[in-house]
């Protein structure tokens, strides 16, 4: 086991209490599942270094939707150009289930259709197919999944023959796990033969890329530039022409859709500056005040929340990779197996899990422009099955951009 001696090292070796009990299969699992995480995150655990980017906070003023408009045959003439040239991909965050849907698969497949069956899966490529026709050419799509849905996800997309887009241009790739641990930074185990693990965040996804081994592939190919996205947004733009021509015309090393907050507390990040650098600051961490605080014009200061759909330059990607992404430590209620190999549920939290976040990538990115897309045509998350952000409000949406559902 070549992870035994930092685990004796690490004062890890609990882990392997009931290794003689396991038949052969379990014991390869174990070992398996141990050699491939990476425990240099207990070292950060150890030294304490939680990534809280520091410095004043400031408003970052967005390239907005009326200006777009009217350079946008400049914009979309850039952006088709790049696609051309096969120098975008684009990367599908589809690790997530459907569980507060109430649906038991991924969430990707997930049938939102009304009068026939239309997935969530469906209306992404849609927009990717759409946005091929404009440059006459396919753009590779990598694929994010989990362990949990990897062999579900293929088999549903081959089903449905990938919605009309290539087989061939699609690439899945399994989203690393991380290891949680109590407060003290012992590593928990879910069952005697197998770890507590959790995916390592939105932010993981290009190490997971690198770590499925496309890192080839991707300078041979000659890809520039990945446009990032959630899958729960059906209404979302994939690939965009005019926004990756102004991101590349801008000179920034990211772009970053963002829309106009409808209210200071919507529960949407904010880009703003941070210590002079771009970054995002989560609805929860700035607090009633300064959300709600206005500028000389009667306009929130920060106004502008993300949507999770980005343009990431591949070379600044590897720079930010190298030098070691900040890891967040949050505190979680983790199921695991006691001392004496009894299942435990916790009622309060009771260890850390390791994420990766790609409000990281963009202050990694050290420039960013911010793009200020039409709410309404574009952002239709589907995170709960009515009210806000729901199966109900993305329905009306795509209806009302006429989707027929």
């Amino acid at each position: 086991m070549k992870n035994f001696d930092r685990l004796e090292a690490l004062g890890q070796t609990h882990l392997l209490r009931f290794f003689p009990e396991l038949h052969d299969a379990q014991k390869q699992k174990l070992i398996d599942q141990i050699n491939s995480v990476d425990l240099s995150l207990l070292d950060e655990l150890k030294a304490e270094k939680h990534a809280e980017s520091a410095g004043e906070l400031a408003p970052l003023g967005a390239l907005e939707a009326p200006e777009i408009e009217q350079r946008k045959e400049e914009f979309e003439s850039a952006g088709i150009r790049a696609l051309q040239e096969k120098k975008i991909a684009a990367v599908l965050l589809g690790g997530g289930q459907g569980t507060r849907l109430g649906y038991a698969g991924p969430k990707g497949s997930y049938d939102i259709g009304v009068n026939r069956p239309f997935y969530i899966f469906e209306a992404q490529f849609q927009t990717m197919l759409k946005n091929c026709r404009k440059a006459g050419t396919f753009f590779h799509v990598f694929l994010m999944t989990s362990d949990k849905n990897d062999v579900e996800t293929r088999a549903f997309l081959k089903k449905h023959a990938f919605f009309g887009y290539p087989e061939e241009m699609v690439h899945f790739f399994v989203q690393d796990m991380a290891p949680s641990c109590d407060f003290e930074g012992k590593l928990l185990l879910e069952d005697k033969d197998s770890l507590s693990l959790s995916p390592n965040g939105n932010g993981g996804w290009y190490r997971s890329l690198i770590r499925a081994g496309y890192g080839e592939m991707i300078q041979k190919e000659g890809i520039e530039w990945f446009n990032v996205f959630a899958v729960d947004n059906v209404l979302q733009q994939i690939c965009d022409p005019v926004f990756i021509g102004a991101t590349l015309l801008s000179g920034a090393n990211c772009g970053a859709k963002v829309v106009r907050k409808n209210a200071p507390g919507e529960k949407v990040g904010a880009l703003c500056l941070k210590g002079g650098k771009p970054d995002v600051v989560e609805y929860y961490e700035m607090g009633e005040e300064l959300a709600a605080e206005k500028d000389e014009t009667g306009q929130l200061k920060y106004r502008f929340g993300v949507i999770l759909n980005y343009l990431f330059n591949a070379k600044k990607m590897n720079e930010i990779m190298n030098d070691k992404m900040p890891i967040h430590m949050a505190k979680k209620k983790i199921p695991h197996i006691d001392e004496n190999g009894n299942f435990v549920k916790p009622e309060k939290e009771n260890g850390i899990k390791f994420e990766y976040l790609a409000t990281d990538t963009v202050r990694g990115m050290e420039t960013c422009l911010p793009f200020e897309v039409v709410r309404e045509k574009e952002f239709a998350p589907i995170k709960n099955p009515t009210g806000i952000d729901s199966v109900e409000s993305a329905r009306a949406l795509l209806q009302q951009n006429g989707v027929e559902l």
